[in-house]
């Protein structure tokens, strides 16, 4: 996917990296009790691998990668959206709805909870030290859902160029800002505002706003 880069300072970049191997290799050690929990509780709750089964997502430069998250859904959920006659009412109001649904069946007891909290998001450090992922950038988005909520809304196609231009994040400004009440036009131009804002300072904002959106769960789907 063509891409528009807003460039930043080499020493930017460097100490963007460092950061996000940092904090993500101290949180996966913090969050391993959690980890471990989780991943139990999954496995009694449903059947079904512990982590999402999902399709790959867009990255930088519209390279498309493999995210890590913790299973939230039944098994082979996203598929079963796109695909079962069961659910084409359903994936009809997700595609209207910018790819997100209030009222999802497809999410497990436990999905809802790890769901509410972004603790389906933990796996995603692994993405951070791969370097698949930062810890704070924008939305990283399936390939169908940008095809399809450009078509919704095309005067979107300039910000989705800019926000490609970088690593998506585990969290951003979009997420801490309201999160799933926001739509894709609204929220890529919030993403678009981040890329071009980005900094070290904006970042840890970003970073000191995420546990309590986390806590409080608001906004999330």
């Amino acid at each position: 996917m063509p891409y528009t880069e807003v460039k930043k300072s080499g020493l930017y970049e460097a100490l963007k990296r460092l950061m996000d191997i940092v904090f993500s290799f101290t949180l996966l050690i913090l969050f391993s009790p959690l980890i471990l929990v989780v991943a139990l509780a999954i496995k009694i709750d449903t059947k079904g691998p512990i982590l999402a089964d999902t399709p790959e997502r867009v990255g930088k430069g519209g390279k498309l990668f493999k995210m890590y998250k913790f299973r939230s859904m039944i098994q082979n959920a996203h598929a079963i959206l796109r695909n079962s006659p069961k659910y084409s009412k359903l994936f009809h109001e997700y595609k209207k709805g910018s790819y997100k649904l209030k009222d999802d069946p497809r999410i497990t007891r436990v999905g809802h909870f790890l769901r509410k909290h972004s603790i389906d998001e933990v796996p995603q450090f692994i993405n951070i030290l791969r370097g698949d992922m930062s810890l704070v950038g924008p939305r990283a988005y399936y390939p169908d859902e940008l095809v399809e909520q450009q078509k919704m809304y095309p005067q979107t196609k300039s910000a989705v160029k800019v926000v490609l231009s970088i690593k998506p994040g585990v969290t951003g400004y979009w997420q801490v800002s309201g999160r799933s009440e926001i739509n894709f036009d609204k929220r890529i131009k919030m993403d678009e505002t981040y890329v071009r804002k980005r900094s070290i300072i904006y970042d840890l904002w970003i970073i000191l706003k995420t546990p309590w959106a986390m806590i409080s769960g608001k906004g999330a789907l």
